[in-house]
């Protein structure tokens, strides 16, 4: 069914699930539920925009059934950490390529698809301020780099024009990103302050993404018919291991401690955010989570 104009908003993140249902089912159902609500809010009235909408109703509906023994579809809390986790690695990895110099088709596919997904992640709730920070970063980016290659000009690494300008905290600092950037990465451009630091819509509404460029990061940007099926693993970001804090090595809690039900919360989801880590084998995460955890139920504090 073609999509109607009206709802024309939501097209590449329908794409984006297209190219992840045998890839990653998780990231193909939340990106069709983020286009479900986004598409209500768009136009959920008119006769056509209604039938299209039902019908992406019926088709997540039905990959919930499929993936209910899933726990990224039945527990929120690690459906948010899935998203974030493979948000931030596609996001790394164009960021790595691009500081490197390495300009091509699919970093512009990376950069855009990052950006993507951390439209995805508001089906979760408000974004952070640093996700806020990574997709505006992302999209600014893929436009940048298009626009150059298409120019025939060569494109400049990293930021641009934002000296003095960078995060406050490393990636990582909450739960779910990588446990510590490369040396590279430790500096990522804020768009606060400035007026001339943010970057013009205009300058990637109307950007032409190329064929495949919502395959998942670091793979060809169209996967040959014989290789669709195979899985594929995206290619790790190096990183550097955290330092395990020796006193929570043989912890016991301190004294007679209450817990509200929000510290409980808070302990599930750093435990949780660690286990999606694993899936992606990345034990630096893991670990700084799960010290994370640990210590919030032996002090009382984060």
């Amino acid at each position: 069914m073609a999509l109607p104009p009206q709802l024309k908003p939501i097209q590449h993140h329908l794409r984006t699930a297209q190219e992840h249902d045998k890839r990653d089912p998780v990231v193909a159902y939340y990106c069709r539920l983020h286009a479900m609500q986004t598409g209500m809010k768009l136009d959920g009235k008119t006769p056509e925009c209604r039938k299209f909408l039902v019908k992406l109703m019926d088709q997540l509906e039905m990959m919930k059934k499929e993936l209910s023994d899933n726990e990224s579809i039945s527990q929120e809390i690690v459906g948010n950490a899935h998203i974030e986790n493979y948000a931030l690695k596609v996001f790394l990895y164009a960021d790595s390529e691009d500081r490197s110099g390495n300009f091509h088709k699919n970093l512009i596919k990376s950069f855009y698809t990052s950006s993507l997904l951390f439209d995805v992640l508001s089906v979760f709730g408000e974004l952070s301020e640093e996700n806020i920070q990574h997709r505006k970063y992302a999209k600014w980016k893929a436009a940048y780099i298009h626009n150059c290659l298409k120019n025939g000009e060569t494109p400049q690494p990293g930021p641009i024009g934002m000296e003095g300008e960078a995060y406050d905290d490393e990636f990582g600092a909450e739960g779910g990103g990588p446990s510590q950037a490369p040396q590279n990465l430790q500096s990522q451009p804020s768009f606060h302050g400035h007026p001339s630091n943010q970057p013009p819509v205009s300058n990637f509404s109307n950007i032409q993404i190329p064929p495949g460029s919502h395959a998942p990061a670091n793979t060809p940007a169209e996967v040959p018919h014989s290789e669709a099926a195979d899985p594929i693993k995206p290619v790790p970001v190096p990183r550097t291991m955290p330092v395990v804090d020796p006193s929570l090595l043989n912890s016991t809690q301190q004294g007679d401690m209450r817990f509200t039900p929000e510290d409980f919360t808070r302990a599930q989801k750093y435990c949780k955010y660690a286990g999606s880590a694993l899936q992606y084998e990345d034990v630096g995460t893991a670990i700084q989570n799960l010290q994370k955890a640990l210590k919030l139920l032996t002090t009382g504090k984060e």
